[in-house]
């Protein structure tokens, strides 16, 4: 599990001018309604208030605030949202407020983003020491401070872009659903906002999601180095709880420690207990209790073929070079999709008596690259210029660089077979044999890929599966929804999401065929139904 280390070792959280504990007395002295204790005071725990005094207390020697960025990542029900509230008002009529200063928070669809503007508001509402001054217009989702002219306001990520506002502070409600193109447009608008002023915050709140290729992923990363100490940098301010994928998700000692809210009462204890025993016999309820109850971030597919903690535990570097170099037998399998999108070219070598290791080759049109990656919510564009995609000129995939680099890797190391579902590559094969290069039909249909799927499970549950950690055809095998047929048969399915698991395909034929060795390839009968095997 990861929890910070400073929230409850009781360390002095540094101080030097006071603003931090002026931060805390501000917000101890709001009302919220629903706090059944007398007066109705605003609720912060130790776990919180040590936050704020970390946001607020450490300080440049001119006087600057250090931390810039905070990313807050709690299971639900831990009251982020309130604490979100507070620290709105915070900079909106406290004493963090910048005459002029815009405060903006941001969700990932209008009635996300009014989950914070309106426990914001009923904290205005229900103190009329901040109602005198406050002006709550719930029809634009807008509080505003006509003395100061400050001002907040609540907006989606798949609403209009916020390019040419000025904010001071953002605050990006649950990342982890925001989506797509507008998703990523509103991230970068306001994101790249906050250069324009001093002293800007961005507070990243959030439970955790599914899936590395995303924006939400990255952020969060990124912060986990930093908590971790992988990472010096002291702008960001990372308070994250999360279980992980090792821990013992029915413990409770674990819920406790991830949620730091439960020994003051929140989340409900029974309510735990119940769902926890839900879980059990319902792998649905299971998945939801980890992700949202214990902040554990999950594979992106809802029945994956592998957990992928165990995957990346095959992320060694690949020698291409040695490999060349001992010419060691090799065997390549070919997904050649419908040409709009990825194509994918494998090649795998045995690794030891039962084990495999393998590198891919990713070709995809070059034309409209980034929209074609935001499409399905990664960056095509980032990949392109880091190796990991060949872009072919044009709006479909040039099937003619796609066979010259076969050929290459057929002259480069010791290639034995060649394999390719006919249903794209059939013409592809018939240039290749004319040149004697050995190019095989490999069908996806049940009979050939559902012993190639469990050799490849095999391989990759036994850490006997080395692909190098290459991060499209991560990304591939993170995308398959495993399909099981009534005779026990596994296939991998793109899912609705329509993301890629070309890489993955190729590499259970390439497996395969290395599985087999030399044993000559019987392809299935030509009647086998390939639609059978994809959704």
């Amino acid at each position: 599990m990861m929890i910070p280390s400073w929230i409850e070792d009781e360390t002095e959280i540094p101080d030097p001018l006071g603003y931090g504990q002026r931060a805390v007395d501000w917000l101890r002295r709001l009302k919220h309604p629903k706090n059944p204790a007398p007066g109705h005071p605003f609720q912060l725990d130790p776990w919180a208030e040590r936050t704020i005094r970390r946001i607020y207390g450490p300080r440049h020697e001119d006087g600057r605030r250090i931390v810039r960025r905070v990313v807050l990542l709690l299971p639900r029900g831990n009251r982020k949202t309130s604490l979100c509230a507070a620290i709105t008002l915070l900079h909106l009529a406290g004493p963090e407020r910048e005459p002029g200063g815009l405060i903006v928070s941001a969700a990932s669809a209008h009635e996300q983003a009014l989950e914070l503007f309106n426990e914001a508001a009923l904290i205005v509402d229900h103190d009329r020491r901040l109602a005198k001054h406050l002006s709550v217009r719930e029809y634009v989702s807008r509080i505003s401070y006509p003395k100061q002219r400050t001002r907040y306001i609540a907006v989606a990520s798949d609403g209009k872009v916020q390019h040419g506002k000025t904010p001071n502070v953002v605050i990006a409600d649950e990342l982890h659903a925001w989506e797509g193109r507008p998703g990523l447009r509103q991230w970068e608008a306001l994101d790249s906002a906050l250069v324009k002023v001093p002293g800007t915050l961005m507070i990243v709140a959030s439970t955790s999601g599914r899936g590395q290729e995303n924006l939400a992923w990255k952020t969060v990363e990124y912060a986990i180095n930093v908590q971790k100490g992988e990472i010096d940098d002291p702008a960001t301010l990372p308070v994250i709880f999360m279980a992980e994928a090792e821990d013992d998700w029915t413990d409770e000692a674990l819920w406790f420690a991830v949620n730091p809210g439960l020994k003051h009462g929140y989340p409900d204890i029974a309510g735990f207990r119940d769902k926890a025993r839900k879980a059990e016999h319902s792998p649905f309820e299971r998945d939801s209790f980890r992700q949202f109850n214990l902040n554990q971030w999950l594979d992106a597919s809802t029945s994956p073929f592998v957990e992928m903690h165990v995957y990346d535990q095959g992320a060694h570097p690949v020698d291409l070079e040695e490999l060349d170099m001992v010419q060691a037998p090799c065997w390549l399998g070919v997904d050649l999709s419908k040409n709009e999108d990825l194509t994918c070219v494998v090649a795998c070598w045995e690794n030891g008596e039962d084990g495999y290791q393998v590198h891919p080759w990713f070709f995809c049109p070059e034309d409209n690259l980034r929209a074609r990656g935001e499409r399905h919510g990664v960056d095509y564009v980032s990949w392109a210029e880091d190796g990991y995609i060949i872009p072919t000129p044009g709006n479909t995939v040039d099937l003619r660089a796609v066979e010259t680099h076969i050929r290459e890797l057929c002259a480069r190391f010791n290639v034995r077979e060649i394999a390719f579902d006919p249903t794209y590559g059939r013409s592809m094969m018939a240039d290749l044999d004319d040149d004697g290069l050995p190019a095989v039909e490999f069908r996806q249909g049940w009979v050939s890929m559902a012993p190639a799927v469990k050799e490849l499970e095999r391989a990759i549950l036994a850490r006997r599966f080395n692909h190098g950690g290459h991060p499209v055809l991560r990304w591939n095998f993170e995308n398959i929804q495993l399909h099981v047929d009534q005779a026990g048969n596994r296939s991998f399915h793109k899912g609705k999401s329509g993301n890629k698991i070309d890489g993955a395909v190729a590499t259970a034929m390439a497996v395969a065929r290395c599985a087999a060795g030399d044993v000559q390839f019987v392809t299935e009968a030509s009647w086998f139904n390939d639609d059978m095997y994809f959704a």
